[in-house]
Parts: C-alpha cells; structure tokens; sequence
C-alpha cells in the first residue's frame, strides 16, 4: 500500500482564522482537530472547517510544502482556497466518506 501525505487548510469560517498543517491521516487528522485534540490554537480559535488540501507522495515534499505556505501572506492563502474552493465549502465529509 503506497503511503500519502496531505498538507491542508482549516478555518474557524470564510476569509476568517486559518491553519496550515500536514499528516499521514487525513481523515483522522481533521477528526482530532474537531475533538480538540492536538494542536491548541485549533481549539482556542475554533479552526475546524476543512477547506482546502492535497496529496504529496513523500512526507519531506508535504513538510516543505506546509512550511512553504506557512510563510505566504494571509490573502495568498485566501487566493489558493478559493481558486478550488469558493464557497468555503467543508470538505470533512467527502473525505471521510470516501
């Protein structure tokens, strides 16, 4: 079975607080943000909203990628979520639905 890792998006709503990060489990991953496991800045700023993600092959391409977007301006990461994404729409329960 060929491993995958995602770098992803959260937002506590449209255009408001944003969180970068990346892992191995997608699914499970968001599911512990939403239980308020983890990081505490999800649960303090109520970041739960899936918004945008993707699939790297190796877990260094999806860790520079995370730090990469980490250092983007705010907008720059408006402008990426929206471009696949505009309507801000949760994306949890595709994924987790298969």
């Amino acid at each position: 079975m060929e491993r995958r890792y995602f770098v992803y998006l959260l937002a506590s709503k449209p255009r408001d607080t944003l969180y970068v990060g990346v892992t191995n489990d997608l699914t499970r991953r968001v599911f512990e943000h939403r239980l308020g496991t983890g990081t505490g800045f999800t649960s303090r700023y109520h970041v739960h909203r899936l918004v945008w993600f993707e699939i790297h092959d190796t877990a260094l391409a999806a860790i520079q990628r995370e730090k990469r977007l980490k250092a983007w301006l705010r907008q720059w990461k408006i402008d990426l979520v929206e471009k696949s994404n505009p309507e801000w729409r949760d994306l949890f329960d595709e994924i987790a639905l298969g």
